[in-house]
């Protein structure tokens, strides 16, 4: 969604950097440059100038004080990049837990924000950390959204609170009180020691009375701990507006983004927080369950300036390595042990957990230089890696040795491959085995050989 600003960004400071001794022009040079690449990323204009301004007294305050070299372009972009955490929230929210369960959470927002499946990731993230969460079905105006509730429900294996059987119609539409079934939801989920609540409503195609009235009569009925307001972040100015009147109508009092693996500028996740002052606390970028996360201010301003995002790729790597296996790898290293195809094997089982390997090499700092390469990384080429080596015997994974032309043309038949790729893979790996001994020596090597134990067609690092 940021690739365009994150460009932008780098190219302005890429031409500080170039400047050496940086004088008063040069800073506003480039907070031009950065104030025109947040108007086309559709950021409101009234954060683009705030924002402006805050950086750019910022910075000609400190130019004295500075030394010539590029320390100066260093220390402009970290008073970009604290004003951007700060537009962005300046750090993260998480759920205010009720003292005497259960936490209640409401989502409200417009239809087609993606509200029900939301709250069924929502649901997944609270499950995972020992929570346990009921589901309740008050979307009783958009045809099948009872439906389609208790079908999340299922797939991820928590409860949903549904009105009672026989008020749909022929269209999927259930003529029940929303305003009770929340309640209900609610007395049923204490009665049954639920300790969370997520409350699903219904919304519209646009924002109206009728739809203003309904979530306040819930809010109303419920008191929740927290209200959440669930937005398309695709819909560009529209987000913020539509923020702005539900802040107005009902309230809310955190912000979820929907949709953040989209194509559209990004302008809203840059103004809805400082424009409603109610922070964003999540995010949804991709259609899986587990395609949801707390919003880190921090961590989006690192992606949006070019620096990734490693301690999200670090969260989702701790989740996926099991750390028997990773301790064991440790202890080999440590030993001397060779690093064989049983190791890798269960390396890439794992990476496979981690999600899409696009979205994670893009959280690598300097991946917008690897824009082209991520691109077009083909993910079936791990399935297929995978499948070559799960066509080796034990012994032959644990000895390249022993893989001569007879075993080989076996391995490419066994995996549908060609005997070519089943070279191409043992020689990119007995590369990442020589350079591992080199780094065991302590001799580094100049550059990381291609594809070093990686997946075949995964890009090299760039140097």
């Amino acid at each position: 969604m940021f690739e365009s600003l994150t460009s932008r960004f780098s190219g302005a400071f890429s031409a500080l950097r170039s400047r050496g001794k940086i004088s008063s022009s040069d800073i506003e040079s480039t907070c031009q440059e950065i104030r025109q690449a947040l108007l086309e990323s559709d950021v409101a204009l009234s954060v683009v100038e705030d924002f402006i301004a805050d950086i750019r007294q910022k910075s000609l305050d400190a130019l004295p004080t500075l030394q010539s070299g590029t320390n100066q372009a260093n220390a402009i972009f970290e008073i970009v990049n604290a004003s951007l955490i700060e537009i962005l929230g300046g750090q993260a929210r998480r759920v205010r837990f009720a003292k005497n369960p259960p936490t209640v959470i409401m989502l409200a927002g417009l239809q087609g924000a993606g509200k029900t499946t939301l709250a069924g990731k929502l649901a997944k993230f609270y499950a995972d950390q020992g929570n346990t969460p009921l589901l309740v079905a008050s979307d009783l105006q958009r045809p099948n959204a009872v439906t389609q509730l208790q079908v999340v429900g299922e797939s991820i294996n928590v409860p949903v609170f549904v009105p009672e059987p026989g008020n749909t119609n022929q269209e999927g539409v259930n003529s029940g009180n929303p305003v009770k079934v929340a309640k209900d939801g609610i007395e049923f989920a204490k009665s049954k020691l639920y300790n969370m609540v997520i409350v699903d409503t219904a919304g519209r195609l646009g924002v109206d009375d009728d739809l203003m009235k309904e979530a306040s009569a819930i809010r109303d009925a419920i008191n929740p701990n927290e209200i959440l307001f669930v937005v398309d972040a695709m819909i560009g100015q529209d987000t913020v507006r539509t923020a702005e009147a539900f802040r107005d109508g009902v309230g809310f009092d955190g912000v979820v983004l929907t949709k953040l693996d989209g194509d559209a500028r990004g302008g809203a996740a840059l103004s809805i927080a400082s424009l409603t002052g109610r922070p964003i606390m999540f995010v949804s970028n991709g259609e899986k369950i587990a395609d949801f996360d707390i919003f880190y201010p921090e961590r989006m301003a690192s992606r949006i300036l070019g620096m990734g995002d490693v301690a999200t790729l670090a969260e989702q790597a701790q989740k996926a390595f099991n750390p028997d296996t990773t301790k064991k790898l440790e202890e080999k290293f440590v030993k001397g042990e060779d690093f064989t195809l049983e190791d890798f094997l269960e390396q890439i089982e794992a990476m496979s957990k981690m999600g899409n390997m696009g979205k994670l090499l893009g959280m690598l700092p300097g991946a917008g230089a690897m824009k082209k390469q991520i691109d077009n990384f083909d993910e079936s080429e791990i399935t297929r890696t995978k499948a070559i080596v799960q066509s080796m015997t034990p012994a032959e994974r644990r000895d390249l040795k022993l893989l001569n032309g007879s075993r080989r043309a076996r391995i490419a038949a066994g995996s549908g491959r060609a005997v070519s790729d089943v070279n191409k893979l043992v020689e990119k790996f007995t590369a990442a085995q020589k350079m591992m001994k080199q780094m065991r020596g302590g001799k580094m090597p100049g550059g990381l050989p291609p594809g070093m134990a990686l997946p075949q067609g995964m890009p090299a690092m760039p140097k």
